[in-house]
């Protein structure tokens, strides 16, 4: 079995299908763009790299009046009528300029040594993820859809965690590709394991078994399809329907339930948190009275999260 065979990641495609799917035009594009990024960080430093992504933010958000129309609309659900212009400003023009940075960080990130990556990591709760882990049967982390989620299994695999994660199958161009770079790179995301919605169950039963740190996102924005079980939550005043499905298997499974945020700081510096766990890991059972009361003390973090980071509003 050859390397590439032997590190692949469950659910990715491989090199011949992302060539297909992105297209030697984009992939052309995407490496000029990278050089030039790592030029300006190898002339600049890493901080002139965040003061251009910061300047590059701010242009978008004086032009883009669409998306900025849209993000006021999400802090008016969130907000309600403590939202003032001041807050408004504020958190929009933060926002397009995180994003904004973000992405330049993350088209560079696997060029970067490894020890200057974990140096920018600063990890709150650590040990109540160690706790849970040593209980022998992994641990199931609710993401959100709210900051760079993405680069969470990444900067834990090089913390030396072992890292599954469970995502869509739609997936951009620049992320394929980026993924394809840091597999280059890292041995550590080589040795993730991801995996679609709408994959089989039972991958994800061993994962719990192998002890495994699992992370997904169930705070979805729209249907994914009948076959993906959902429940209904409260968040920011609405009734939403988030899913169930990975973390019906942790109950199953005795794997203690925490969240997990990320958070984006000045100069590419990154917050990791992990709260929890939602329910009494000894007490926790497959049943919709602890599925319910999880799932609404996650949506409750959640708000608590965004009203904190508002910059952190992912889907405008």
């Amino acid at each position: 079995m050859g390397a590439n065979e032997a590190t692949a990641v469950p659910g990715a495609p491989s090199r011949a299908e992302n060539d297909l799917v992105i297209g030697w035009w984009v992939r052309t594009k995407y490496a000029l763009v990278r050089a030039f990024l790592w030029g300006w960080a190898r002339c600049f430093s890493l901080k002139g790299l965040y003061l251009f992504g910061q300047f590059f933010g701010t242009c978008e958000y004086l032009v883009n009046h669409k998306r900025r129309r849209r993000f006021r609309q999400r802090l008016a659900v969130i907000y309600g009528d403590a939202l003032t212009p001041g807050l408004v400003r504020r958190a929009t023009r933060r926002h397009f300029m995180r994003i904004r940075c973000d992405k330049l960080f993350y088209l560079i990130f696997d060029k970067l040594p490894r020890e200057k990556i974990l140096n920018r990591v600063r990890f709150f709760g650590q040990d109540v993820l160690d706790e849970a882990l040593k209980r022998g049967h992994g641990a199931y982390v609710a993401l959100s859809h709210h900051g760079s989620h993405h680069v969470a299994g990444l900067l834990m695999a090089l913390m030396g965690y072992r890292v599954a994660g469970v995502r869509d199958r739609n997936e951009g161009p620049l992320r394929k590709y980026v993924q394809e770079k840091y597999a280059e790179t890292f041995p550590e995301f080589r040795a993730i394991r991801v995996f679609f919605a709408d994959s089989f169950p039972r991958d994800l039963y061993r994962c719990f078994e192998e002890g495994y740190i699992l992370g997904s996102a169930p705070d979805i924005e729209h249907e994914r399809g009948p076959h993906l079980k959902t429940a209904p939550v409260e968040i920011f005043g609405q009734k939403r329907e988030f899913l169930t499905g990975p973390l019906r298997i942790a109950l199953r499974c005795g794997a203690p339930i925490l969240q997990g945020f990320v958070v984006s700081r000045r100069n590419f510096y990154f917050r990791l948190i992990v709260q929890g766990p939602l329910v009494d890991p000894d007490a926790a059972h497959d049943d919709p009275g602890t599925l319910a009361a999880a799932l609404q003390t996650y949506a409750t973090n959640v708000e608590s999260h965004v009203r904190a980071f508002p910059c952190h509003i992912s889907k405008t």
